[in-house]
């Protein structure tokens, strides 16, 4: 470590000379916990000893390095939903692209959030390990130089609300594995812990619960995170308006909100007054949609909201949700009436809606059909387009990389296949530049949201029916929301477009993790036709993990534990990745 220091020093000073942008560093543990949350003991997925884990807060451009040490006893990789990646697909942290961290390695991400701001956030993506945790907040702030279309605000918090089981993720693995139904959550969490005790023959006594302080006059940004298992959740905080202002990446057109549902995986920011007489405190709820609420009662989350001059602890019901606990118009008529601010910038100075969506000539349609669970070849499975995706053991872009033939096709379907559902690693084929049109089609009896790695797309549309190409004069082409993740209801559509400006393989799949795991994802391989690896696309990381038909290229780690033991090598590694990051900047690369 003493040879790297002076060289290290170099580095720094090289980069500083040439205004590079800010690097933010992170060295994580990844390492199960025991905890709580809902007053039985069970195992957590912690980072550094904390559940949720810690919000990255970040600015436009910057640089983020972050050391992950793998001390789960099974494999692990970190995704960045939200985080496009530009033209570097290698640190997704998804199966497509790279290979899963051992136990007991470690491995070091290195990306730059390139033009984005907005809110999103973190998780581990396999094996359903996000039903235990490992997930936290990534804030990614404007630049200085980029006016924000609202005051600045008092205060900045971030929230994670979802559905959460007493099982453990593996016994949740085994449920699906087995043919069975995750069956009705126990509850739901607010960053990570219980609900308060509203109602004493609903709530057990000792349940440790989230409460934010405030001071009376101030406005707050919430940023909200639904990262539970499967449930749509209505949001709310009594007798306080919440004030949208931004969903993953783009800013909207303020408006306010007495409640809003919020689906698995989404974000959003509302700004939040206090403005109410403090005579108590107030409920913060997260409810289940779609349920028969009397059965449901349970699976909701309470948090508290304190004004500094309270005068007595929250009492009495809690806020009501919406009217018809199944009245998914109502959600839908939600979702239709969150529009962009085209009228600002985000990133850049330029209006959001300068890139004028509406106007560009369509390359591709795929539409993207899903049913309830089917079997095949005995084993419970979900489809998208009758297709049940299978990972293979070599991520799809080291398989190109180094010309290994057989582990992917490239015949995903364009209309959903009408024969009998099948299991391949089946993946859609596309050209850099070109302009997409996606339909997801939700043939199921639940709320299903899907997301797309790498990339914000623009949701143009969504109704109830079947899409049929007339569909396509309901879309709105002017100001629809640009965001990563979106609702498609039961028995209805939703229409997204985007522009494949990013070369690389990238994740399509829905974010109801039960779903996911049986198989409801593919992938959009973007190629650059004239060539472009090294030039249109990142190159491959110096510390690229091998898998698959590329084991032999591995050389193994020493295993070394938790974070607390970690070794000297571990820490020349991580500086080794840092310094050479670096270099290239100070090089001009």
């Amino acid at each position: 470590m003493a040879a790297l220091a002076p060289l290290l020093a170099v580095a720094f000073l090289a980069a500083a000379a040439h205004a590079a942008d800010p690097f933010a560093f992170f060295d994580w543990d990844v390492t199960y916990m025991t905890e709580s949350p809902l007053g039985v003991p069970q195992q957590v997925i912690a980072i550094n000893k904390q559940f949720p884990g810690p919000v990255m807060n970040l600015t436009t451009n910057y640089n983020v390095v972050v050391n992950v040490l793998n001390s789960l006893d099974e494999p692990l990789l970190i995704t960045w939903d939200g985080i496009q990646h530009r033209k570097n697909c290698w640190q997704d942290g998804v199966l497509g692209t790279t290979c899963p961290i051992p136990p007991g390695w470690n491995w070091t991400y290195n990306f730059q959030v390139k033009d984005q701001i907005g809110s999103f956030f973190y998780f581990p993506s396999l094996g359903m390990q996000r039903a235990a945790g490992g997930f936290g907040g990534i804030t990614v702030n404007n630049r200085a130089v980029i006016s924000v279309p609202f005051d600045t605000p008092d205060g900045d918090i971030t929230l994670f609300i979802g559905d959460w089981y007493k099982k453990n993720h593996t016994h949740l693995r085994k449920m699906l594995d087995d043919g069975k139904e995750l069956g009705m959550p126990d509850g739901v969490l607010m960053n990570g812990k219980g609900p308060y005790r509203y109602n004493d023959s609903l709530v057990s006594d000792g349940i440790e619960y989230e409460t934010i302080k405030v001071e009376p006059g101030k406005t707050y940004r919430f940023r909200v995170h639904n990262v539970g298992v499967s449930t749509s959740l209505n949001f709310r905080i009594q007798n306080h308006n919440l004030a949208l202002v931004e969903t993953e990446g783009s800013y909207t057109m303020k408006q306010n909100f007495t409640n809003l549902d919020i689906h698995v995986g989404q974000s959003y920011s509302f700004l939040v007054t206090m403005d109410q007489n403090a005579s108590s405190d107030y409920y913060i709820v997260a409810s289940a949609r779609f349920v028969n609420e009397s059965l449901w009662t349970r699976v909701t989350g309470v948090a508290i909201l304190q004004y500094s001059n309270s005068k007595g602890k929250a009492s009495g019901p809690l806020p009501d949700p919406p009217n018809d606990e199944y009245d998914k118009t109502f959600s839908m008529n939600q979702a239709r009436s969150i529009r962009m601010n085209v009228s600002t910038g985000a990133a850049r100075p330029n209006p959001q809606g300068s890139f004028h969506y509406g106007s560009i000539n369509v390359s591709q349609v795929y539409k993207l059909r899903n049913e309830p669970p089917v079997i095949i070849n005995g084993k419970k499975r979900t489809t998208l387009s009758g297709i049940s995706y299978s990972p293979p053991d070599t991520p799809l872009r080291l398989a190109d990389l180094y010309d290994k033939k057989e582990v992917y096709t490239l015949d995903f379907p364009t209309m959903p296949i009408d024969g009998p559902p099948v299991i391949r690693t089946s993946v859609i084929n596309s050209t850099y530049k070109n302009f997409l049109e996606i339909v997801f089609q939700n043939n199921d009896t639940i709320v299903q949201t899907y997301h797309i790695d790498g990339y914000a797309f623009w949701v143009v549309g969504m109704d109830y029916g079947e899409w049929t190409e007339n569909s396509r004069g309901t879309y709105n082409k002017w100001d629809g929301v640009s965001r990563c993740t979106t609702q498609v209801f039961p028995g209805a559509w939703t229409a997204v477009m985007l522009s494949l400006d990013s070369p690389g393989f990238w994740n399509v799949r829905t974010e109801n993790l039960d779903t996911w795991y049986l198989g409801q994802e593919t992938y959009i391989r973007v190629v650059d036709p004239n060539g472009g690896y090294n030039v249109t696309e990142m190159v491959a990381p110096d510390n690229m993990l091998y898998c698959g038909l590329l084991k032999d290229k591995q050389k193994a780690q020493k295993p070394h534990g938790s974070r607390s033991s970690a070794s000297a090598a571990k820490l020349n590694n991580y500086l080794l990745v840092v310094l050479v990051s670096l270099l290239a900047l100070a090089l001009g690369h």
